[in-house]
């Protein structure tokens, strides 16, 4: 009787569609690095001396880890514990820039033995643990300035330190948060000067330096024209005009800071991704035959796919980390627009289940931890798709769940099923 208690409560408070999706994301990404990794003579999937045997290691740790968080591990421990997490994480990213050996231009890896173990995979977590424990405390608003810092330095902390270990990938995952505090109540024209900031960044680099400034003018008289003609209130109006005129020194000064920080703080690899991404540069044979190789493999691939183990780009390793960063390609290749679709449609799936259980939480902190493991998610799923379709500088981000590699696989199978206890666990009472 007890037992079918049990059955009856797990069926109705776990969310198994995001259960279901996770793995079908987890195995088909397996079956897709044992594809990139295939060269000569064929070796069994379970091969530990290949990726595939090794992601296979990784897939059933990740399995009893999600089994320890959504069974085991009572979910009011995160929250008890967000604090001291944080705080170790951020040590431990700090630590990995001088203890580390230098990976492709990064210090962002411990080595420990054959196993390496990346920091900045946790700090996803412990951000938005503390995130949500800080925007949900009874009072905060997010239009008190105050308020506003506090939850904008919990995510600029791990970001400029991740900037500093040379893992701008990583880095840019964190501008994702801006989504979670947009919900919890940040005013939508910060999100508006956000999208300037970029575009102005883009016209600074891409053209000369007088068409960003032009630019900043339009929109300073757009401004000004839209609220002047709202009110009459001489007050109201010399408050406008100063706002006004304090986001355009703003805008100029940004543009003089993009052009300095293009120009002397990145790094020329990182510098030409950019110029190729934006068609300033083309270069197939150096910084663009990654992204070269990939079209070529997804164009290949035709509607349906070249059937899987039968790409030529894939099986003759034309696209440098295949299993990793360009895993998307293999999809492509293989399985074609078809099988790119469906993959992309599961992570819109998972997405959408995930954002619609945050909506339902009647606490404050199941929703807004929600809100940021989809942030996380989405900015990954971005980005990397982006990267091997040309649409994003090739800054080595691993598709979740799908690529190869541990500190990836656990720390994002971790994200979710906290998100999933927590749910289950407010559906359990309500």
């Amino acid at each position: 009787m007890q037992e079918d208690a049990l059955d009856r409560g797990l069926r109705k408070t776990v969310d198994w569609r995001l259960i279901v999706v996770y793995l079908a994301l987890v195995l088909f990404g397996w079956i897709n690095i044992y594809a990139a990794v295939q060269s000569g003579e064929p070796v069994s999937i379970f091969d530990l001396g290949s990726n595939s045997g090794k992601q296979a290691l990784w897939i059933a740790g990740a399995v009893v880890l999600a089994a320890l968080v959504l069974f085991v591990i009572n979910p009011y421990f995160w929250e008890s514990v967000c604090r001291p997490a944080y705080a170790v994480v951020l040590v431990l990213l700090v630590l990995v820039i001088f203890m580390s050996n230098n990976v492709k231009g990064s210090h962002s890896w411990f080595e420990l033995g054959p196993v390496k173990f990346q920091p900045a995979e946790l700090s996803k977590i412990t951000t938005s643990l503390l995130l949500a424990s800080i925007m949900s405390r009874p009072g905060f608003r997010m239009n008190n300035w105050k308020h506003f810092l506090i939850a904008a330095m919990v995510v600029l902390l791990p970001m400029l330190v991740i900037v500093a270990e040379s893992e701008t990938g990583s880095a840019l995952v964190y501008a994702g948060f801006i989504f979670v505090l947009y919900r919890e109540g940040l005013s939508g024209w910060l999100l508006g000067l956000l999208g300037m900031a970029v575009l102005l960044f883009v016209l600074t680099i891409k053209t000369v330096w007088w068409v960003p400034l032009i630019v900043v003018s339009v929109a300073l008289a757009f401004y000004l024209v839209h609220y002047l003609r709202r009110t009459s209130s001489l007050r109201l109006r010399r408050r406008v005009v100063r706002n006004g005129l304090l986001a355009a020194l703003a805008g100029v000064a940004l543009v003089f800071a993009a052009d300095f920080f293009f120009h002397k703080v990145l790094k020329d690899y990182q510098r030409e991704r950019i110029e190729v991404v934006l068609g300033m540069k083309e270069d197939l044979k150096g910084v663009g035959y990654n992204v070269h190789q990939s079209l070529i493999a997804i164009g290949s691939g035709g509607f349906f796919g070249k059937g899987y183990l039968k790409g030529t780009q894939t099986s003759f390793g034309f696209v440098p980390e295949q299993s990793t960063d360009f895993i998307f390609c293999t999809v492509g290749e293989e399985w074609g627009f078809v099988g790119a679709l469906a993959v992309i449609v599961m992570y819109g799936l998972m997405l959408l289940w995930i954002v619609r259980n945050a909506e339902r939480a009647r606490n404050a902190f199941t929703r807004i931890y929600g809100y940021c493991v989809a942030s996380c998610l989405f900015m990954h799923l971005f980005i990397n798709i982006g990267m091997t379709l040309g649409l994003m500088p090739v800054i080595g981000i691993p598709l979740p769940f799908f690529s190869y590699g541990g500190s990836s696989l656990w720390a994002f199978t971790a994200m979710l099923f906290i998100f999933i206890a927590l749910d289950r666990q407010e559906k359990k009472y309500f």
